[in-house]
């Protein structure tokens, strides 16, 4: 394989297929949020660290996600290219364990960033060192207070797509039963700490805390 052919070692995926139901009718992912579509905080944080960006939704979410990602007034990008895809659930409403293996499964880098569409403030600080901390592992993950944030981690895109494809398969809907079965590596909150605040896993579920999120950032919060 020559070095033009070779495939990026890092992407992203940006989960989108939830059903958004305490937040009303409407899908949170495309949100607007202090005047741009809440995803497109999300994507706009995480592009400049990958080389490709997959979305993860239902077919009926493309459409106005793809919209939501366009360029406009409040674009944040890089000069940087950025491919996007979309990684349409195969079988709708099986959680966030199908959403994973999808969207890995679209991906093209070794090593993929997975991130929640309704975490606004992810710092990619952290990100970059969970790609750092991932090398050799099949899994970087966080836990704070006992609890794993597997929707802010990053995941080798085949063994953990496999991982999560088998934990279907034994009818396991909950993200740390398929990462049970993978070599990772773990960073406790001190080690977080030292290159994000807490505040980069929080995320928007109500319109409360949307409109919660746009005061910080009108405020000078960390996702401007």
């Amino acid at each position: 394989m020559t070095a033009e052919s070779k495939l990026p070692e890092r992407s992203a995926v940006v989960l989108a297929g939830g059903h958004s139901t305490r937040f009303g009718e409407a899908d949170k992912a495309v949100a607007n949020l202090a005047g741009t579509p809440m995803i497109r905080r999300v994507a706009d944080r995480v592009r400049p660290l990958v080389d490709d960006l997959v979305v993860n939704c239902r077919a009926e979410q493309v459409s106005a996600i793809r919209d939501a990602l366009e360029p406009g007034t409040h674009s944040t990008d890089t000069d940087r290219d950025h491919a996007i895809c979309f990684a349409v659930d195969p079988v709708p409403d099986q959680g966030p364990v199908a959403g994973i293996a999808a969207g890995l499964r679209a991906a093209s880098g070794e090593y993929a960033a997975v991130v929640a569409c309704d975490m606004p403030f992810v710092d990619p600080d952290l990100l970059t060192h969970l790609f750092d901390r991932a090398v050799g592992h099949d899994a970087a993950v966080v836990r704070v207070d006992e609890w794993f944030q597997p929707t802010q981690a990053v995941y080798r895109s085949d063994a953990t797509a496999e991982a999560c494809e088998r934990a279907l398969e034994r009818d396991e809907r909950r993200i740390v039963e398929a990462i049970a079965d993978l070599d990772y590596a773990v960073l406790e909150e001190p080690e977080i700490r030292e290159y994000a605040a807490l505040e980069t896993f929080e995320n928007v579920n109500t319109r409360e805390e949307l409109e919660a999120a746009a005061e910080r950032i009108a405020a000078g919060g960390r996702s401007n």
